[in-house]
């Protein structure tokens, strides 16, 4: 098995369209991208931490991202796992991506940019959801954004019912049960995150 180590046998494999391949690219969001973060409702965060990189998804009704200019993005944090594994991150490195997604579409929209984390009560309270204000703001002060052609999502079929399995149950309560050698808290665990996922704010 050969591994590929340089620039040169890269692009020996995956053409380089050069200028004209790269004008894609902007600084800023364009007309079209803030028209689909208008109507998005799920952004994956990625975020430098000890760990390596991590994503980090939020989720809302379509628009919950607030717009404040091309260059400017206002994400709420609603409740979550209470890890906060990205925003930590932030504090350390302020450099995130950004994957925006829109059911039934097959691009995505790419963005890196640097993040500040806002406490605000006002700010919290106008992107607040389902009647509870924000926990808090992630400030997203845009460098690079970018449409994603529609192949990988096509290949994947997904947004295809046909080629849906069906939901997939994942246990936390075996994970944790597994993790701490304590298999009488699966049934327990999953009760409570049951009641957890009924509160979504």
């Amino acid at each position: 098995m050969s591994t590929i180590e340089t620039t040169e046998r890269l692009r020996e494999l995956i053409t380089d369209y050069g200028p004209r391949g790269a004008a894609k690219i902007r600084d800023h969001i364009c007309e079209q991208g803030i028209a689909f973060i208008r109507q998005c409702p799920f952004v994956i965060i990625g975020t430098l931490g000890d760990y390596g990189l991590e994503q980090s998804p939020k989720g809302g009704d379509p628009g919950f991202i607030e717009i404040v200019d091309d260059r400017t993005l206002l994400i709420p944090e609603y409740t979550g796992n209470h890890l906060a594994i990205g925003l930590l991150n932030i504090l350390h490195d302020p450099r995130v991506s950004l994957m925006l997604i829109r059911p039934a579409t097959d691009e995505v929209l790419r963005i890196t940019g640097t993040a500040t984390l806002l406490d605000d009560r006002d700010l919290c309270e106008r992107l607040g959801g389902g009647g509870k204000p924000a926990t808090l703001v992630i400030k997203v002060e845009v460098t690079r954004a970018a449409f994603h052609c529609v192949k990988s999502a096509r290949r994947a079929g997904l947004w295809d019912p046909k080629s849906w399995d069906g939901p997939t149950r994942i246990s936390f309560g075996k994970i944790y049960a597994d993790a701490l050698s304590q298999p009488e808290l699966k049934a327990p665990f999953d009760q409570m995150t049951d009641d957890s996922d009924s509160r979504l704010y």
